[in-house]
């Protein structure tokens, strides 16, 4: 796994500043009024700190942005790294500044002289989960571990007991971007499931269903849509139990290695991307690290659907019928509606083990979301407004899109079958929320649920502000938030 830069955090020593390597960085407020460790600085430097905030170009920055003074004089470091930051920032621009730091900083070093800034720990995650880079498929030079952050700092060890919270995050994230955007030959359903093995390590319980064995549960949906793959389907089951005798929060999420369409065959352009259609089962098993690594007191089950869609002689055609293993019959009309049929019966399954006190489950599940609500905001379906609105305040307090979708029973019509109970699809009107119906016919009464379509958040083409192109990690630091802030005891 690619693993996040180590941050340390230590007194601020003015002496040691000099002889620091790579990067050294401060903040200067809008006013320009330098703290004790710039003028530290700028003092080291011969005043170029503040020659450069009396620049045109410190006056065009906003918050959270960055000037750059390279081959500075009088101190070791290649480069100094002035931050346009209020003394008192909000998290997204404090999370901002940090990624800012990461990509001047590079692969360099970075001392970041903090002081008693308030948001030093935001800063320092934003600049940990910028930091990410994957080249695990790149020949040259081996990977390197990412260069240390040192955060100099008023209050060290009170920052050093908070950090570790904040590093199970970042390793939660860079979890599920390894898992999105490692390509389809690599990332099988047998490795996937072994990845998910080394959950184990951190004290999780994971178990494997085969293919016998899902045959024998019942699953017929989900084993329709792998058996035109040589690739075996498998259900992973990952259970952390940290809250005693509770009910867990149950995740669930799709896992289609790679989505062809099977019969009903996408257009080749662009089809490569589909090497992302397991970013649902990724994100569970980052927000699974997640929680696992800072020990959560709370317990959860994630549960996710491995399988890849291919066309076969015996891949599932259009029309054929198939019974879920709840007993539903579903009429196929398109086979690239795949990850509905694997969530309904991993959803099913997980509410008859295990009586979760309420579930979600993820999904790239449909293009229509991407119009809808673009790259910003997940889509949000549920049946509960405390569950949605826990999950929507957690996602705010991450800074994590998420945007509430309607259901409504009139959108049932659109899944009439003329010969079984439902057809997996609806047509084009409503392609998310139609999606989102089908699935809602697996909740059971009573149990509290959350559909989130993560299609258009999972992985961006140009990347965010916090994560490189490709996969972005999205919903592991939500997750982690909503099981701390609503579901851990003691």
């Amino acid at each position: 796994m690619t693993t996040p830069a180590a941050v340390t955090f230590a007194p601020f020593e003015p002496d040691a500043l000099a002889s620091a390597t790579g990067v050294v960085a401060a903040f200067v407020p809008e006013d320009s009024k330098l703290d004790q460790g710039a003028r530290r600085l700028n003092r080291l430097t011969k005043g170029a700190v503040a020659r450069a905030t009396e620049s045109e170009a410190w006056g065009k920055l906003k918050p959270g942005e960055t000037l750059t003074l390279g081959y500075p004089a009088g101190i070791e470091a290649s480069a100094v790294v002035l931050v346009r930051l209020e003394r008192k920032s909000d998290f997204e621009t404090a999370m901002a500044a940090g990624a800012a730091l990461a990509a001047a900083r590079g692969d360099r070093p970075l001392t970041l002289i903090a002081g008693s800034h308030g948001a030093a720990l935001d800063i320092a995650l934003g600049a940990a989960l910028r930091g990410y880079d994957f080249t695990d498929h790149k020949t040259g030079d081996e990977a390197k571990p990412a260069a240390k952050i040192t955060v100099l700092c008023a209050r060290p060890d009170e920052l050093t007991a908070a950090w570790p919270d904040r590093a199970a995050q970042a390793e939660g994230v860079f979890l599920t971007r390894d898992l999105v955007n490692e390509p389809a030959n690599v990332l099988t359903t047998t490795e996937f499931a072994m990845r998910l093995e080394a959950l184990r390590d951190l004290g999780v319980e994971v178990e494997v269903l085969e293919e016998d064995a899902l045959a024998e549960l019942g699953m017929r949906c989900l084993l329709a849509v792998g058996q035109g793959s040589r690739s075996p389907s498998k259900v992973v089951v990952m259970r952390w139990t940290g809250g005693g005798d509770e009910a867990p929060l149950a995740l669930i999420g799709k896992g289609v290695v790679f989505d062809t369409g099977g019969i009903s065959l996408k257009p080749a352009a662009g089809m490569e991307d589909m090497t992302m259609d397991m970013g649902g089962a990724g994100t569970v098993a980052g927000a699974m690290h997640a929680i696992a690594r800072r020990k959560a007191k709370a317990n959860v089950v994630g549960l996710v659907g491995l399988v890849e869609n291919m066309p076969d002689g015996n891949a599932t055609r259009p029309g054929d019928v198939v019974a879920s293993m709840k007993g539903d019959t579903v009429e196929i009309i398109n086979t690239d509606a795949e990850g509905r049929l694997v969530l309904c019966d991993v959803m099913w399954y997980a509410q008859d083990r295990f009586q979760p006190k309420a579930m979600i489950d993820l999904a790239t599940l449909t293009g229509a979301i991407i119009i809808g609500l673009g790259n910003d905001n997940a889509g949000v379906f549920s049946n509960d407004d405390a569950l949605a609105d826990a999950f929507l305040s957690a996602a705010k307090a991450e800074n994590e899109g998420a945007w509430r979708m309607p259901l409504g029973k009139s959108y049932d019509k659109l899944l009439k079958s003329r010969v079984a109970d439902m057809k997996n699809v609806g047509g084009r009107p409503a392609g998310s929320i139609t999606a989102a119906q089908f699935l809602q016919r697996f909740v059971k009464d009573g149990t509290p649920w959350i559909h989130l379509d993560i299609a258009g958040v999972a992985s961006i083409e140009k990347g965010t502000q916090l994560s490189p192109a490709g996969a972005t990690g999205w919903g592991v630091r939500a997750l982690d938030r909503l099981v701390r802030d609503a579901y851990e005891n003691g």
